[in-house]
């Protein structure tokens, strides 16, 4: 069975992480979304929140698991039996970063990360700008994967 991780705080999960780990499932057999906390950011969402909304969107797929984790990202994959990391990458300086872990994850640890470019018409969504424009009561919804209101 091909497992992978898809990592990440998820602050909040987007269409274009929703799009990545659908597309993902035609690569692995299973799927753990792992919400990462990231110390060096401040939350927008708690993580409760934010596992709750990822399942809800995922809540008819079984080859999907949704789980906390506080630990490296390496080992997060080593505790779920994952030989992959699956990750999406909008840009260039997207490519250069996950590069860069992938190299040392597949050195460390021996876990191969998949890149995936995200589709066009969600380049440009980012957890960031869906919390700036929910700061100014924006609607996001087209922001967000089906069936998903905040």
């Amino acid at each position: 069975m091909k497992k992978a991780i898809f990592p990440g705080s998820f602050d909040p999960f987007t269409i274009g992480h929703y799009s990545i780990v659908l597309r993902g499932l035609k690569l692995f057999d299973h799927i753990t979304i792992g919400v990462g906390i990231n110390q060096a950011k401040k939350q927008f969402f708690p993580i409760e929140k934010r596992l709750d909304l990822i399942r809800q969107a995922f809540k008819d797929e079984d080859q999907i698991t949704v789980k906390e984790y506080n630990i490296l990202t390496i080992d997060f994959a080593k505790q779920e039996n994952a030989g992959f990391i699956l990750r999406g990458i909008r840009n260039f300086n997207d490519f250069e970063y996950e590069k860069n872990i992938a190299d040392i994850n597949r050195k460390e640890g021996g876990i191969e990360t998949v890149l995936l470019f995200t589709q066009p018409e969600y380049e440009s969504i980012s957890s960031t700008i869906v919390r700036d424009f929910l700061n100014y009561d924006k609607d996001v919804s087209s922001f967000m994967p089906p069936g998903i209101k905040l």
